[in-house]
């Protein structure tokens, strides 16, 4: 028979029991137990025992992910730790949800002084915190490290990048790694899973029901219960590949490139790769894109090489106002040096355009006019990825291979509209498929459906 912990036998008393119990103590009890962790916690919270370097924690939203973190660097902290990173997917969240956090469950005379700008703090042990973010691994080059807490490490724009620099600076002894996120299946998530000196805990959002408003947990339940999102968001579970998927991970992975520093592709022996031509293609969401409840507007550079591959450069989707968006099209269409915009006409094109060209006038323009649905318009591109043709540079590309990974030949599985997959698409077709397709001297043209090669 399992021992229950405290906390499982606290949280087997209803409402008034507990209340009876804790006002039973004395407020010097209280105030001894208030900074006990391994009182409160589940067990599914406490560190693993063992010989361990990387303790990747996945779990679903408020399973107490942000608390375990702050917990256990407190711990590492009163047993020595003198050298610890705190790496955040940005600066926001380093100093608004990290560092707060740490500070909450530290009792006052233990606590840590806080300096920003850069992001120091320093324990009364003389143990010291460096503060770093996701979107910038080079910042981690020099120092090293004893103890690392890496939060939300799956939703990196730089995961890969962030995670490599940080192996490097874990040089002292007894080196401990600690990775707070919900799961999505990307490489490196994986490649850490494989790795012997990992341990692994996976946690659900209703593990921690006791401390959740009824109201979040049943709004997130009817809505996403049973569905691949709430499997991921919900249950810490790592999903992978759709069945009948247009594209797979390791189709994504297989053609992956290394960026230049300017973002260009290089090939396997480290050369740049010239483009031919390059497209910034837009897919307008038909909403303002200037609000939450909206869909995004799908921006995607992609060019074609002079060795006649077809390269994914970036993924500049946003929710902004339309003078937002089109300043960001405008932006990419000048970084990437693009031939052209390009952008369909049947869902809001006419707008884009009106748009964009209030923005620069000069920029060249081409709207392009769906034939066919989202799957049969993808399903040549998927076929080139298949070939082997298309490669993604770099590991920024996230969000977009999220959702392509949900689109399949009867439609897109995921949230929302996959308006990434679409200008991706638009993209690819216009700079790789564009010879099969008539081009006359408008500015309009039809893409034809296209069978699977």
């Amino acid at each position: 028979m399992l021992m229950q912990s405290p906390a499982q036998l606290l949280a087997s008393l209803n409402e008034q029991e507990r209340q009876e119990w804790w006002q039973a103590l004395s407020t010097e009890q209280q105030a001894s137990l208030k900074y006990q962790w391994d009182f409160w916690a589940r067990p599914d919270q406490l560190e693993p025992v063992g010989d361990w370097s990387t303790w990747l924690a996945l779990a679903g939203r408020g399973f107490g992910k942000t608390e375990l973190g702050a917990q256990w660097v407190r711990k590492r902290v009163s047993e020595g730790a003198m050298a610890v990173a705190l790496v955040a997917e940005t600066q926001k969240d380093l100093e608004e949800v990290m560092i707060p956090r740490l500070l909450k469950v530290t009792p006052p005379e233990e606590a840590p002084e806080v300096r920003y700008k850069p992001v120091r703090l320093r324990w009364p042990s003389g143990a010291v915190a460096f503060g770093y973010n996701g979107t910038e691994p080079d910042q981690l080059r020099g120092p090293e490290f004893d103890t690392a807490w890496v939060d939300e490490l799956a939703k990196y724009s730089k995961a890969r990048e962030t995670w490599d620099m940080l192996q490097f600076t874990m040089r002292r002894p007894d080196p401990r790694v600690l990775v707070t996120t919900t799961p999505r299946p990307i490489p490196i998530i994986k490649d850490i899973l494989k790795d012997e000196k990992t341990v692994k805990t996976v946690g659900s959002t209703m593990a921690n029901a006791d401390n959740l408003a009824p109201s979040f947990l049943k709004a997130v339940h009817d809505k996403y219960a049973g569905t691949r999102l709430g499997r991921q968001e919900l249950e810490g579970e790592i999903v992978d590949d759709v069945v009948g998927a247009l594209w797979t991970r390791a189709m994504l992975d297989t053609g992956r490139r290394k960026a230049a520093f300017d973002g260009m592709p290089l090939d396997e022996n480290g050369r740049r790769i010239e483009m031919s031509r390059v497209v910034i293609a837009i897919d307008p969401s038909g909403t303002d894109g200037d609000s939450d409840d909206g869909d995004a507007i799908g921006i995607v550079a992609a060019g074609r090489g002079v060795d006649g591959r077809g390269y994914v450069l970036e993924d500049a989707t946003c929710k902004l106002s339309p003078e937002g968006w089109a300043r960001r099209s405008i932006t990419a269409y000048h970084r990437w040096e693009a031939d052209r915009i390009v952008a369909e006409r049947n869902f809001g094109g006419a707008m884009v355009r009106a748009v964009v060209r209030a923005s620069d006038a000069n920029v060249p323009y081409k709207e392009v006019t769906a034939s066919r649905g989202k799957s049969a318009r993808a399903e040549p591109i998927s076929a080139l990825y298949e070939q082997g043709r298309v490669s993604h540079v770099g590991s920024g590309l996230t969000d977009l291979e999220d959702e392509m990974v949900l689109m399949t030949a009867n439609g897109y599985t995921g949230e929302r509209s996959p308006n990434r997959v679409d200008a991706v698409v638009w993209a690819l077709t216009e700079v790789m498929l564009g010879h099969q397709v008539q081009k006359p001297d408008t500015a309009s043209v039809s893409i034809p459906s296209m069978a699977r090669r």
